[in-house]
């Protein structure tokens, strides 16, 4: 067996200057993120293998809240341990978090401005190109033969389509890699070996052990719910930072299938039992978080912010502020138990063959899922009435085609231009694109 030079290990401080890096430029959803940490982490930088990288992609897209982020946790976990995860997650989800914490702020007080509505309008309009772009890049990778293909339709149909529960669909492809590798016909990523783990020692923290197991689990549900218990004993359940405490820890423990899959939810229970946000808010707080960078589920520190300003005692800034790191800290914790308790044990199952199977059929199962999210955003970016009709088991999208918004299309389809074809830096495509939404809001 041949041996591949091995990979550098980076430094710790190197390490947090790259996840500064992927958390400043983190824009475009769980699609584009992946593809970002793939592309600085796989492809320039070489500290992660590929069947590593997506073994801990399949695990993270398994477990409750964002996967982009605990991913980058078990990223840097792998790479030094608890406060190179700690350290990577933070900066995943913090550049983001003050963002949309100082964009809640302006839409409080001058959410009507003029430049305000159109810089998000053109914000927008160009992260539906970078979630394209970044779908044709996870589908290339995950897509490895034609059963994979089929799963990643299927996925598609059973969730724009069918409506199936998030989960169910996990667990049905799952099933069905599995079932694959039995019938020797699972990829062939999933069935050969991993020679990086016979030429490299793995770190000691990442091998399992029992006394390291309760260790870390009772440290994380200490950091999680002795806060909780401290706000309910001080403040009362009735409160509004002990509602949205408690709100965001249940969303915390049941968000499989991404924001998305809980936005409806959220918004029923935060205008209509809570009263944090008016109607037309969610919407509002959710443009705020596609252009933003960090994950999607940012928009619940849009919606605690907005709560805290509305229901507090204090001042609307001040209790804006706090309602929001209520909704960071209660809705984030979460992530890291998930990541530091349970990746240990998921590394010492790479090389089961059955199970990579199972993985790799999850990942092209995810890659339909992400198509659907693709679809969902273009449909409401680029139609003003989006509909939905039954048609037997099937509910199908009823486009008004008089609500088409041709200045987003064109300013999406220039964005994509620029990306995809002449590989323009995202950056500079999102500022152009913000100042084209401004110049019209104007005109």
């Amino acid at each position: 067996m041949d041996a591949t030079p091995p990979r550098p290990t980076p430094s710790f401080g190197e390490a947090t200057r790259t996840f500064a890096k992927i958390g400043l430029l983190s824009f475009g959803g769980p699609a584009g993120q992946i593809a970002l940490m793939h592309k600085i982490l796989v492809d320039e930088k070489r500290w992660l293998d590929e069947p590593r990288f997506l073994h801990a992609l399949n695990y993270c897209m398994l477990l409750p809240g964002p996967e982009a982020m605990q991913l980058a946790t078990y990223s840097g976990w792998l790479m030094h341990g608890v406060r190179g995860g700690l350290v990577a997650g933070l900066l995943f989800v913090l550049p983001g978090a003050l963002v949309i914490t100082a964009l809640s702020a302006i839409y409080l007080t001058v959410g009507h401005v003029t430049l305000v509505q159109g810089l998000l309008f053109g914000l927008k309009a160009a992260v539906l190109a970078v979630v394209l772009e970044a779908l044709i890049k996870v589908s290339r990778r995950a897509l490895k033969n034609g059963s994979m293909i089929v799963l990643a339709i299927a996925a598609f149909v059973a969730i724009a389509f069918l409506k199936l529960p998030f989960p169910l669909i996990v667990l049905v492809a799952a099933a069905i890699g599995a079932l694959l590798h039995f019938a020797g016909l699972a990829p062939a990523g999933a069935r050969a070996a991993d020679q990086a783990d016979l030429v490299y020692a793995m770190p000691e923290w990442t091998k399992p052990s029992a006394r390291r197991f309760f260790t870390t689990l009772s440290i994380w549900l200490a950091v999680w719910f002795v806060p909780l218990a401290v706000m309910w004993l001080v403040l009362g359940p009735a409160h509004v930072f002990t509602a949205e405490a408690t709100f965001f820890s249940k969303m915390a423990a049941v968000t499989f299938g991404g924001a998305y899959a809980v936005l409806a939810y959220v918004a029923q229970q935060a205008v209509e039992v809570h009263g944090w946000l008016k109607p037309d808010e969610m919407l509002t707080g959710l443009g705020l978080a596609e252009t933003t960078p960090g994950p999607l589920i940012l928009v619940l520190v849009f919606v605690g912010f907005l709560g805290g300003a509305r229901l507090s005692a204090l001042a609307p800034l001040s209790g804006g502020i706090a309602g929001a790191a209520v909704t960071l800290w209660f809705t984030f914790v979460p992530c890291f138990l998930w990541i530091f308790v349970g990746a240990p044990y998921v590394e010492t199952v790479r090389n089961v063959r059955w199970l990579a199977s199972a993985l790799a059929a999850v990942t092209a199962a995810v890659v339909g899922i992400i198509a659907n999210l693709a679809v969902w955003f273009a449909l409401h970016v680029l139609f003003g009435t989006v509909g939905e009709t039954a048609c037997g088991p099937f509910v199908l999208p009823v486009l008004d085609f008089g609500s088409v918004d041709w200045v987003a299309a064109g300013i999406a389809a220039g964005a994509g231009l620029a990306l995809i074809r002449f590989k323009a830096n995202m950056i500079v495509v999102l500022a152009v694109s913000a100042l084209a939404g401004m110049a019209w809001q104007l005109a």
